[in-house]
């Protein structure tokens, strides 16, 4: 292939933040990409051809943000990131953000196929690490979950589908409230539900809604502008919520685990997460009662020095046990 006939790079730039952004795509979906740390080598190839022996031993970390969010929820602890002097990336999940829309069916096995992409094409710089908050959590999951994915560990915050909160049990299992609001003779007007939205977004993910950041709060409520939009969110959580009863197969999980609990989750109850760790034994608890449903927005250092601390132990763990099995292949062909 000539480089007149290759792919031109996508076009990246920086915002004042330092943080780079880019549009990319995975999978056949296009989205966009937060980036910091040191930028890759030009000639370093992001495909699942290069050689494994070229591949850094940096972590590479991947963030994944919750249901009707975006990769803009970790702009604080990219921010973090980037002044400590790590890798990572956050991107926009298919269906929201900036990213395209997901095509009718399931759900999961989307943004399966998504992940997947981007976890091969992120392998070749560096052992992956993934961070996921709520939906974001299980997807990662679900990624550890197979044998032939590249995870070297994975960090999962308030992932639901275990023990849950009243408000996710009656998405499932009472969707009468939501069939009669979409069935409402008149429909409600948008400045009315602009308006219930910015009272009950800063409630539901953070911990003190006195304390939220109004910049995040206005990017969920700008995805509920009118009563169309909003019945349409609310049957969408509704599927995901089905889906979520076959999520997981937790046996075949083999990757390093941190399952991170919050006490004052409105969402996903701490209860979910202390449920997950007992069913990954090798897994490790932190429960914060401090934290809500979204701690990347409410103690953005502490989530950055968290997911840090515990991909360079998860990656170091990883190469004693690749250096281990070295040494015995070594040692089996040498007595043969």
């Amino acid at each position: 292939m000539t480089a007149q006939q290759r792919e031109a790079p996508p076009a990246t730039v920086q915002d004042g933040s330092g943080i780079r952004v880019a549009h990319r795509r995975y999978a056949g979906a296009r989205t966009r990409v937060l980036e910091v740390g040191p930028q890759p080598d030009a000639d370093t190839p992001r495909r699942r051809s290069a050689r494994r022996s070229s591949r850094p031993a940096t972590p590479r970390l991947v963030l994944l943000h919750g249901y009707c969010d975006s990769a803009d929820t970790w702009r604080p602890v990219l921010e973090e990131l980037a002044t400590a002097g790590h890798s990572a990336v956050a991107v926009d999940l298919p269906g929201f953000g900036e990213a395209d829309a997901l095509r009718p069916g399931a759900m999961l096995p989307q943004l399966d196929t998504f992940l997947a992409a981007l976890i091969k094409e992120q392998s070749v710089l560096g052992p992956v690490v993934l961070a996921g908050n709520s939906l974001g959590g299980t997807i990662s999951l679900r990624a550890a979950q197979s044998t032939r994915l590249p995870v070297a560990g994975v960090v999962s915050i308030a992932a639901p589908g275990f023990v849950d909160s009243w408000l996710i049990r009656t998405v499932a299992r009472f969707p009468i409230p939501l069939r009669l609001y979409s069935s409402l003779p008149l429909p409600v007007p948008g400045f009315v539900v602009r308006a219930i939205a910015e009272q009950v977004v800063p409630r539901l993910l953070y911990a003190d809604a006195a304390v939220a950041d109004v910049a995040q709060v206005r990017r969920f409520t700008e995805l509920f502008p009118d009563y169309r939009a909003t019945t349409g969110r609310l049957e969408q959580a509704r599927q995901l919520v089905e889906e979520l009863a076959t999520a997981y197969q937790l046996d075949t999980v083999r990757a390093p685990l941190l399952v991170v609990a919050c006490g004052k989750d409105k969402l996903v109850s701490a209860a979910s997460g202390k449920q997950l760790h007992s069913l990954v034994p090798h897994s490790r608890l932190l429960v914060r009662d401090d934290w809500g449903h979204c701690p990347q927005l409410d103690d953005p250092p502490a989530i950055a020095e968290l997911i840090t601390y515990f991909a360079a132990s998860a990656t170091h763990a990883k190469q004693r046990r690749t250096a281990a099995s070295v040494t015995a292949r070594v040692g089996t062909e040498a007595s043969a």
